[in-house]
């Protein structure tokens, strides 16, 4: 499957959140599995890590080098998908969401496998998933009772998420994502009038957001027991 039959799913997702939350919290899973392992044209999340770490023999400067590269996918990523102005924005914005949100899950997942997480673990995945959401999101889901903890004690197992607790994690990030929707939906309006202009300005918010998601990420992944990168 290809990015935009995975971009497809994902945005099925998001609009079966409203009718179905089952269905859509198996949807969600499925997009996390993809954003981690990859598809074609779409190097999994230990690729991108490998090759960082081959580059600049150094965990901290791969972890930089990791940001840096999925900075700029996203704000290539949001600049493509909004150029065609707001005539197209039904169908570009979902899209341009979804896509953000699986190149955020990769670089999260790339920094945990850095750190020394093993991200075949449903734990790890889960903190990376949580990542996503930044920090403030993920307070306010603790404090509501919706999260577990935050993505670095879920990843250490300090509060373990059992079945229906990561059922709870990706029905949160499934709703945030849709809510992202409407709320870059209405920011970025007034700019889609001048194409060009409407996709600058997404191209340095969707930028922006993967910087602060993947300093969070740098925070909430401490370097952790090694596992073999063979």
């Amino acid at each position: 499957m290809g990015l935009r039959s995975t971009l497809t799913t994902m945005a099925a997702s998001a609009a079966a959140r409203r009718a179905a939350p089952v269905a859509a919290t198996h949807g969600v899973r499925q997009f996390l599995s993809r954003s981690v392992e990859g598809f074609p044209g779409f190097p999994s999340a230990r690729e991108v890590a490998r090759k960082q770490l081959e580059r600049t023999k150094d965990v901290d400067r791969a972890v930089s080098g990791v940001i840096e590269q999925h900075v700029r996918l996203a704000g290539g990523q949001g600049f493509l998908t909004n150029l065609g102005g707001w005539p197209l924005l039904p169908v570009t914005l979902p899209a341009n969401i979804a896509g953000l949100a699986v190149l955020q899950v990769r670089m999260c997942a790339a920094i945990a496998y850095l750190r020394g997480y093993d991200i075949l673990d449903t734990r790890v995945r889960a903190a990376a998933l949580m990542s996503v959401l930044g920090h403030q999101e993920v307070e306010a889901g603790i404090r509501a009772g919706v999260l577990p903890g935050t993505p670095r004690e879920v990843a250490l197992g300090a509060n373990t998420p059992d079945a229906a607790a990561l059922d709870q994690v990706t029905a949160m990030v499934g709703q945030a994502l849709v809510t992202r929707v409407g709320g870059k939906r209405a920011t970025l309006m007034v700019t889609r009038r001048v194409p060009v202009l409407g996709g600058a300005v997404s191209a340095g918010v969707d930028a922006y957001s993967t910087y602060t998601v993947g300093r969070y990420a740098d925070r909430e992944f401490p370097t952790y027991t090694m596992i073999e990168r063979a």
